[in-house]
């Protein structure tokens, strides 16, 4: 019995087609089934907007040297035509043009993180600041409010676009001076209440001091707040969407610097992180078991065509991968 039984197996595995050496199925691709966008590394998307910015940067000198004799006759028949004898000659045009090199552009690099943050509901709407280890690039004009003259000459003479009490709240009511003259405010909290006539012309540009951008400091520590402002300290907040954008630095401070910069900036979203967030189910202890706290990353720069989606585990602080390549 066990010899027919041994001969019938024989002979189903051999009447058995073979296995096909590879299967190829076809992508299942609609409308509600998108393929995939393709990510990358933190370090390869750096190093990928830097070479761009090369790039760019190799065919314009190319264009400008390629112009230089266009530009120089072009402004010679025009200084010919209407010039005066105080213009410069010809001779002398064509020398400036020798002597004046391509000045590149120093791109921004900017990040965009969206959250699964919904800021209308409380404790989720994120704002802050934080100071880069390299800096953002950027310098900003600062406006002080203090009821101490004293105290305001100081920061003037530090570099304050304006800086006084009383005066100042009328002078900018009345147009005297410009709101786009200064990108950031400080105040001392003496003078909270005599800024809330001006909180309308201040509120919509965001530049009405706040604790949370820690812009309302004693007399004792407006200077030296001052001076981390113009330095470039960076301010964050969500949008309606829950995303955060902003700027770790420009082109000329390479991938090593941006990744400290980046570093600095996920850590502290991190350490902000809501104890309930997302739009999901709530468990006892907040947020349900899974949910995500960071949906996409982009990085752009100033004049990039487009941006390039980021590898979350490599930005992620909780991931193994931070920081890291995941190949």
């Amino acid at each position: 019995m066990s010899n027919v039984i041994r001969c019938t197996a024989q002979k189903l595995v051999l009447c058995r087609p073979a296995a096909p050496a590879a299967l190829h199925f076809q992508s299942y691709v609609t409308r509600a089934h998108p393929s995939p966008l393709p990510t990358a590394p933190i370090q390869d998307a750096l190093q990928r907007l830097l070479s761009e910015m090369d790039e760019r940067h190799l065919h314009r000198l190319q264009r400008w040297e390629n112009n230089k004799e266009k530009r120089v006759n072009q402004r010679s028949a025009y200084l010919a035509a209407r010039g005066r004898p105080t213009h410069p000659s010809e001779e002398e045009v064509r020398k400036e043009a020798a002597e004046k090199e391509y000045r590149r552009m120093d791109e921004s690099v900017e990040v965009a993180l969206q959250l699964n943050l919904d800021p209308r509901k409380p404790g989720q709407a994120l704002r802050g600041s934080f100071s880069l280890p390299h800096g953002n690039g950027k310098k900003f004009g600062v406006a002080v409010f203090t009821d101490n003259m004293e105290l305001a000459k100081e920061a003037l003479a530090n570099g304050a676009v304006a800086a006084g009490g009383a005066s100042l709240i009328e002078d900018i009511k009345n147009g005297n001076v410009s709101l786009s003259s200064f990108q950031r405010t400080l105040a001392s909290p003496e003078m909270m209440p005599q800024l809330s006539s001006i909180a309308r012309l201040l509120g919509p540009r965001g530049l009405m001091p706040n604790p949370k951008l820690n812009t309302i400091q004693p007399q004792d520590q407006l200077l030296e707040t001052l001076e981390q402002q113009q330095s470039g300290i960076s301010n964050y907040r969500t949008d309606k969407e829950g995303i955060v954008r902003i700027g770790i630095g420009r082109g000329s401070f390479g991938v090593d610097k941006l990744m400290d910069n980046v570093r600095e900036l996920m850590n502290e979203i991190q350490s902000v992180k809501p104890e309930s967030f997302g739009k999901g189910k709530k468990g006892k202890g907040g947020s349900a078991k899974g949910t995500k706290y960071y949906l996409k990353a982009h990085l752009s720069t100033t004049q990039s065509k487009g941006s390039v989606l980021v590898d979350l585990r490599t930005i992620d602080p909780t991931s193994s991968f931070f920081m890291s390549n995941p190949q």
